[in-house]
């Protein structure tokens, strides 16, 4: 028998396992899939010898077996999608039990029922014109596998299913209205590197001479170093790995205690320290380098030739909703970035003004070590928000116990909670992260946003809603990519104008990589201040000309 025979066997078992025992349920991708299988395998015999395992760098061949078994699967049926827009695998429905007809139908523990040899009377004339019968079998009905959902339904209803199934007229029109202009988001192949892309283009389109080889997404190549051992599948922290020379390179990231030198300038400098463990993934005394697999981009200038006519979008005039247009009431020009580089405990912030958006991240004490400088919850509570607003949004960080004391904070600063977004982190190969670095008892996936207004109510003691804030428009989960330490994904900054466009914005606890046209942004990290405002340029000025005073 060989690999690929043993992986297929393998997999149709886990997968058989895994939806007799209700552990997992169809609709499922085919990642999701793999990595129950993979979490599922059993472990190979003590003395035997090695055998190949399904890893997460085989979705491909995964996909390959799962679209094997839509057409001849010994334990029932499986029914499998592709996307045509992005290739994505997706298992639809699986019903268990043998769907052939004939006596290998029935169970093993259905027995067979006979008909009972036919007594002949011979006193009876009409018996001489009967044949003896003999013993023969009855067989009985096939046996079939219980209906699944989504069969089980009737037609109207999977009408409706198919409808819920689908984005909104509204939807795609804000979609439309609202989507990114700058090229900056460039989508990744799910096979990863272009050897596997080219594979899987042969196998689902093996006619088509035209086809180029590889898609025009985005690959990536493994890089495989004297250390790097490929049987251990991908690092967890990929291009955020603390070994990896694009982590340190990062502006935004401090550098390791070895990095610390007299005259230590910009990260990357001087000899690369290597944190400890297998993976690296936390800091300590510098022993090795991570041994796991790591990726860099696999691009040339010739990718994608031949399909740049199939991007092209029509241009045509789209049709735009009516979208508020913040507290100015018209659309505005924002102002170019603006920072001031400060120590956030001890500025005055009634120089700034009032703001309708208030953003924070801010460095909590989360009972952890942190690359970074921490607040005890005493020196958050005594932020003076306040201050800041009369009317208007905050959106607040948080993550771990920080999410009770973000809380509390808020309802200090006289805040009422309203909603909260998630974010869920991928990595560079765009899978979701299953390593975090915080977590006292899971690894966190994710962190959450608090949304709050400013706590002002009516003379019935009814919450007041700021009028110019447009509601109904973005989803409350976030997926993006993780980048250098404490930086949030971009689409956060886009749902935030998008509810309250115009209007003065501030950034508390910002780095440089968080300075945005339109926002002010207060920080430690930021260098020389920079400001537009020409009335706010004057109020620090004279509360500098003051300070100088005294």
């Amino acid at each position: 028998m060989s690999v690929d025979d043993k992986l297929k066997l393998v997999a149709s078992s886990v997968v058989q396992a895994l939806f007799s025992s209700n552990a997992v349920s169809a609709p499922i991708s085919s990642f999701d899939l793999l990595t129950r299988v993979i979490a599922s395998s059993p472990p190979p015999a003590a003395g035997s010898p090695p055998t190949r395992r399904l890893r997460l760098t085989d979705l491909s061949h995964f996909e390959r077996i799962l679209e094997s078994l839509s057409e001849n699967w010994e334990h029932g049926r499986i029914k499998v999608s592709r996307e045509e827009a992005d290739g994505e695998l997706t298992v639809m429905d699986v019903q268990l039990g043998s769907t052939r007809e004939g006596p290998s139908t029935l169970p093993q523990s259905s027995p067979i029922r006979r008909k009972r040899k036919r007594v002949v009377d011979e006193d009876d004339d009409s018996a001489a014109d009967r044949a003896e019968e003999d013993e023969t079998p009855e067989r009985p009905e096939a046996w079939k596998p219980p209906p699944s959902t989504l069969e089980s339904l009737s037609k109207t209803l999977k009408e409706v299913y198919n409808l819920m199934q689908q984005s909104t007229a509204k939807g795609r029109l804000l979609a439309e209205q609202f989507r990114s202009l700058t090229g900056s988001f460039e989508p990744i192949c799910p096979h990863i590197t272009k050897d596997e892309c080219a594979r899987a283009r042969r196998e689902n389109h093996p006619d088509s001479r035209s086809l180029p080889a590889i898609c025009d997404r985005i690959h990536f190549r493994p890089l495989i170093r004297p250390h790097t051992d490929p049987g251990l599948g991908h690092c967890s922290y990929l291009n955020t790995c603390y070994s990896e020379p694009t982590y340190a390179q990062s502006p935004s990231i401090p550098p390791l205690p070895s990095h610390r030198q007299m005259h230590y300038g910009a990260q990357g400098q001087g000899p690369v320290s290597l944190p400890s463990g297998l993976g690296a993934g936390g800091r300590g005394k510098e022993k090795a380098p991570c041994r796991y697999l790591h990726f860099e981009v696999d691009w040339d200038v010739n990718d994608g030739q031949g399909l740049a006519e199939q991007r092209q979008v029509a241009k045509r005039r789209p049709y735009r909703l009516p979208i508020g247009l913040g507290p100015e009431g018209r659309e505005t020009t924002p102002l170019p970035p603006q920072w001031i580089n400060c120590d956030l405990r001890r500025f005055d912030y009634s120089v700034l003004g009032k703001f309708h958006v208030i953003m924070a991240d801010p460095p909590w004490d989360i009972h952890m070590s942190l690359p970074y400088g921490t607040m005890t919850d005493d020196e958050m509570r005594a932020m003076p928000i306040p201050t800041l607003q009369d009317e208007g949004l905050l959106f607040l960080w948080v993550t771990g116990r920080a999410m009770e004391v973000g809380r509390e904070c808020m309802r200090h600063w006289g805040y009422t909670r309203v909603d909260e977004v998630v974010w869920v982190k991928t990595n560079q190969l765009q899978r979701v992260i299953r390593t975090g670095r915080t977590g006292h008892w899971l690894n966190h996936t994710k962190e959450h946003m608090l949304v709050g207004v400013k706590t002002v109510t009516d003379e019935h003691g009814n919450l007041k809603f700021p009028k110019w804030v447009n509601r109904g428009l973005d989803t409350d989960v976030i997926v993006s990519e993780v980048r250098e330490t404490s930086r949030k994904p971009d689409e956060v900054y886009g749902m935030i104008e998008r509810m309250c466009p115009g209007g003065r914005k501030i950034e508390i606890f910002g780095r440089k990589h968080n300075t945005r046209p339109g926002w002010l942004t207060l920080g430690n990290q930021l260098g020389a201040d920079q400001i537009y405002e020409e009335d706010l340029r004057e109020r620090i000025k004279a509360r500098s000309v003051a300070f100088l005073a005294i």
